[in-house]
């Protein structure tokens, strides 16, 4: 499954019927309010709608049985229940899977946002990698995603839209039939195939902060998705203002982009670093709010060969964190065309991590997955632009072929 054609985006029309799913519950009383609903039944109205489109997966108003006819048909005519589409889907070898999804069109000249989202499998969990922006602001030198400019952030709805079209093509709504992959989506009683949430993919989180924090709002609520936020972990490269706003307002685990044990590197790889550097950086995440050994601080640090590995580098990083409930993700990295970087040798990346270990921090070196199908970490959507653009340049030589 691993080969997939991939379509070239042309100019669609803007949606005729907006759709209700990825929606707060703010906007869905909002939506109600549009079609005629009076304001002293919204917000029982409200708790229906959340229900059928969160819970069950409803992707017809129909299936909707407790909702009045005439309230049902007022909202077909409005409104839609849609999914964004997926243009592309792959199934690693093993078991991630990819699928390139295309916003719908937001205004007449919006060929519709394109971004990738990535489904890890282990065997008591299902992790979710969702992006919150169309492409990247930041341009982490070691990150294939960060060559792309960025072109907008994404709305709440459309972060949210990912974990309910993943839950589709998962079969993780009731009734729904899971696909048959040898096993490779955990199974049991109480398990969910999407359990976890990481926004890991494709932008800088924080850098979309209000739109971010919406859609957590909707995917912890107890009465849809109901992920837990100990579930829902948010990776910022350091956007420092926003990182204590976001233990208050969200209350999700925390992930930073580290990968420099000093600032005159981490510039290099990290340029936010910069505007941020590693003091302003880790006080921050000293404050960062409920954190304690139960929900520790994730700091990824991507191994790369003669720049960051040495022994005395994992010595600093561990005086670094000093004070911080911390656990450090060694990540092997994941090389693409034209990168300036390789990957620490595995003898390097272990005596790393034993020195880590041995002070006192959790360092698990993360094995990487789906690098067949370029759904690794920092690999998400280059892979697809480069494909499309090889494609357009075959059909500009076809066609100028033809004219001489």
């Amino acid at each position: 499954m691993t080969d997939i054609v991939l379509e070239t985006p042309t100019a669609a029309p803007v949606q005729a019927k907006p759709s209700l799913v990825g929606l707060t519950r703010a906007q869905l009383a909002a939506a109600l309010g549009a079609v005629g609903v009076p304001e002293r039944e919204q917000r029982m109205r409200v708790g229906q709608l959340w229900h059928w489109i969160y819970f069950q997966g409803a992707s017809s108003f129909d299936a909707m049985l407790n909702v009045s006819k005439v309230l049902r048909a007022k909202l077909a005519e409005t409104y839609s229940l849609s999914r964004p589409e997926v243009v592309a889907a792959q199934l690693s070898k093993d078991g991630t899977r990819k699928w390139l999804i295309r916003m719908p069109p937001v205004d007449a000249r919006d060929k519709g946002a394109e971004i990738e989202c990535v489904y890890i499998p282990e065997s008591d969990r299902g992790t979710l990698c969702i992006s919150s922006q169309v492409g990247c602001t930041l341009t982490c030198t070691f990150c294939h995603t960060g060559t792309q400019k960025l072109v907008r952030n994404l709305s709440a709805q459309e972060i949210v839209q990912q974990l309910v079209v993943a839950r589709d093509m998962l079969g993780d709504f009731p009734g729904q039939t899971r696909p048959d992959d040898d096993g490779l989506i955990p199974v049991g009683e109480g398990v969910r195939p999407v359990s976890n949430i990481v926004f890991m993919g494709m932008g800088e989180p924080l850098y979309n902060f209000d739109q971010v924090t919406d859609a957590i709002g909707v995917l912890t609520d107890g009465d849809g998705l109901s992920l837990s936020k100990r579930r829902i972990t948010v990776s910022t490269s350091g956007v420092v203002p926003q990182i204590e706003p976001l233990g208050d307002a969200a209350g999700t685990m925390l992930a930073i982009s580290l990968h420099a044990t000093n600032d005159e590197l981490r510039n290099k790889l990290v340029p936010l670093n910069k505007k941020y550097p590693l003091k302003d950086l880790l006080d921050a995440c000293r404050n960062y709010p409920g954190a304690s050994n139960a929900r520790r601080i994730t700091f990824e640090y991507v191994m790369l060969k003669g720049v960051n590995d040495s022994p005395a580098e994992a010595r600093q990083l561990v005086r670094l964190l000093k004070g911080i409930p911390a656990k450090i993700n060694l990540i092997p990295f994941n090389p693409w065309p034209g990168t300036q970087y390789e990957c620490s040798d595995w003898e390097t990346i272990e005596q790393f991590s034993d020195i880590v270990f041995n002070a006192g921090y959790a360092s698990p070196v993360r094995t990487p997955r789906g690098r067949d199908i370029l759904a690794a970490c920092g690999q998400l959507k280059s892979e697809t632009e480069k494909l499309r653009a090889r494609a357009r340049l075959a059909l500009d030589d076809e066609d100028q072929a033809s004219a001489d």
